[in-house]
């Protein structure tokens, strides 16, 4: 997979604590905040299906008057 190249301006105290970070786990900085990034994107899409996951129980009854149920025969 092609890499690009990313410029960020931390403060010097959030610097230190990636380079430490990155140092206790065996990687380089650029690793370290790759897999950041990676994780809090799967974090979101787990939210997100979580919080849909809890619409459809709320509105199950909803859905199951306006469009039926397999148990009902009607799909």
């Amino acid at each position: 997979m092609a890499k690009t190249q990313l410029n960020v301006r931390v403060d010097e105290t959030v610097a230190e604590a990636a380079r430490r970070r990155a140092s206790q786990r065996g990687m380089s900085v650029n690793r370290y905040i790759e897999e950041l990034v990676r994780h809090d994107e799967g974090e979101t899409g787990r939210a997100f299906v979580e919080a849909a996951a809890d619409f459809m129980k709320q509105y199950e009854s909803v859905f199951s008057e306006e469009f039926g149920t397999e148990r009902d025969g009607a799909r």
